[in-house]
């Protein structure tokens, strides 16, 4: 079975290989001919590779390790999101997806052959130890970390409940390594928390997972339940959710819509592109709704923000996105494992890809950010990544933006901008308007 998956960055891997060949007359078939037994020159140079190594590297080699370190070399050339996961790190991920998963509680990625925390999880060892987005983790347990793939240094830092683990860590500013000692634990995901503010509903969604859906849903009924008709609106925030499972962002946007399409993917081929349209009724009962976004809003997250954005069902308040249009495919390989493979682009309802572009809020607010946390914050979007797939527009802006979300929500300029404009009350003068502000109203 296969599963779509969208996140900006992620622990597996897998992928499929599909020839096609298009008759164009003698010369076609002759040059097909040609690039298939070159291909399978080169297919033969890796096996005598392999041959060469296994018998004459100065110690026995793993040969699986190395198999597993050709599969992922052969997928990393191809985009930062295409991957291969052997079966124990494709269980690891189908159990990620259910929102429950052992480890410290951080989302994390490959930077100059370091591992570069993009957010850690809140209520978790690495948050509770005070890990940060952009520290780069050098050395786990007095081991460097330059040198191992992401995955082997994702398996070094998971491992039994309650062990202690120490990472080392590079952070911007600071003079010399820090080091942090914590404990592993079972990470639960929540995906969903929701809050009273007064005559506004806030929900926060960290996470696309298979428990979203039932969240989002829970805290609409308790929020409906305490409020009453005294509801002004909703506040969804998206901010520094790094995405997960396709069908959990169409699942989560189709609460809010009452008709339209959601998204598309376009794959390869022209009849592969799908749609996915929303089905009657609105949990949300047409009230207004403002969706918050920043630099760590990324994949599944742009799709929820791209659909309310443009059915005008929501205004988006905050900064722009990270930009990952890209989808994956988790395809199953049997015994051996997955590929996680990039199959397609994702478009919002009016036709934009925000591949390497991301999603320009309808109000732009920035955060006042202190000072020695201004330039940790600042993500650099999908456009920086090595590799990156190119938007088919031909266009790329920068996507960075900051990430930083005040603890204190009264120093959270974003939210409060954001319970003012639901309420109708005066705003500082603090946000730029991007374009013209949506009506946070009913889809039509």
């Amino acid at each position: 079975m296969r599963s779509k998956f969208l996140s900006a960055v992620g622990y597996g891997a897998i992928g499929a290989i599909v020839a096609t060949v298009v008759w164009n007359g003698a010369s076609a078939l002759d040059a097909a001919t040609s690039t298939k037994t070159d291909t399978y020159r080169q297919l033969n140079l890796f096996g005598d590779v392999f041959d060469r190594v296994r018998s004459d590297y100065v110690e026995p080699p793993k040969e699986d390790e190395l198999i597993d370190s050709a599969i992922n070399g052969m997928l990393s050339s191809l985009d930062p999101h295409s991957s291969y996961m052997n079966a124990e790190r494709f269980r690891e991920m189908q159990v990620q997806t259910r929102g429950e998963f052992g480890g410290l509680g951080i989302e994390v990625t490959m930077e100059n052959g370091l591992v570069k925390v993009v957010y850690p999880i809140e209520d978790t060892p690495a948050s509770r130890a005070g890990v940060q987005p952009n520290d780069l983790i050098t050395a786990i347990d007095g081991q460097d970390v330059m040198g191992l793939t992401l995955s082997e240094a994702v398996d070094m830092m998971r491992g039994p409940v309650n062990t202690p683990i120490k990472l080392t860590i590079q952070r911007q500013g600071a003079d010399k390594p820090i080091q942090i000692e914590l404990k592993r634990a079972i990470i639960r995901i929540r995906a969903v928390r929701w809050e009273v503010e007064d005559d506004v509903g806030y929900i926060r969604i960290t996470s696309f997972n298979e428990q979203t859906q039932d969240g989002l849903e829970q805290a609409i009924r308790e929020i409906k339940s305490k409020i009453g008709d005294k509801i002004k609106g909703y506040v969804i925030d998206l901010r520094n959710n790094p995405g997960g499972l396709l069908d959990g962002a169409i699942s989560v946007s189709d609460t809010m819509l009452d008709r339209g399409e959601i998204v598309s993917t376009r794959g390869r081929n022209a009849d592969e592109t799908q749609r996915y349209n929303a089905q009657p009724g609105d949990m949300l009962d047409g009230k207004p709704v403002v969706v918050l976004v920043n630099g760590g809003s990324a994949s599944a997250s742009e799709i929820v923000a791209g659909a309310l954005q443009d059915h005008k069902r929501a205004t988006l308040i905050g900064t722009r996105s990270f930009g990952k249009g890209s989808v994956q495919t988790i395809i199953p390989m049997g015994s051996y494992g997955a590929l996680r493979l990039t199959t397609a682009r994702y478009y919002t309802p009016s036709g934009r890809s925000i591949q390497a572009q991301g999603i320009e809020p309808d109000i732009k607010v920035e955060q006042n950010i202190p000072e020695e946390e201004a330039s940790r914050m600042q993500t650099r979007g999908e456009a920086s990544l090595r590799g990156h797939l190119q938007n088919d527009n031909g266009t790329e802006e920068a996507t960075g933006s900051p990430a930083y979300v005040p603890k204190d929500k009264a120093q959270d300029t974003q939210l409060q901008y954001a319970l003012n404009f639901l309420r109708g009350t005066p705003v500082k003068e603090v946000a730029k308007q991007t374009g013209k502000p949506t009506k946070a109203t009913q889809a039509n």
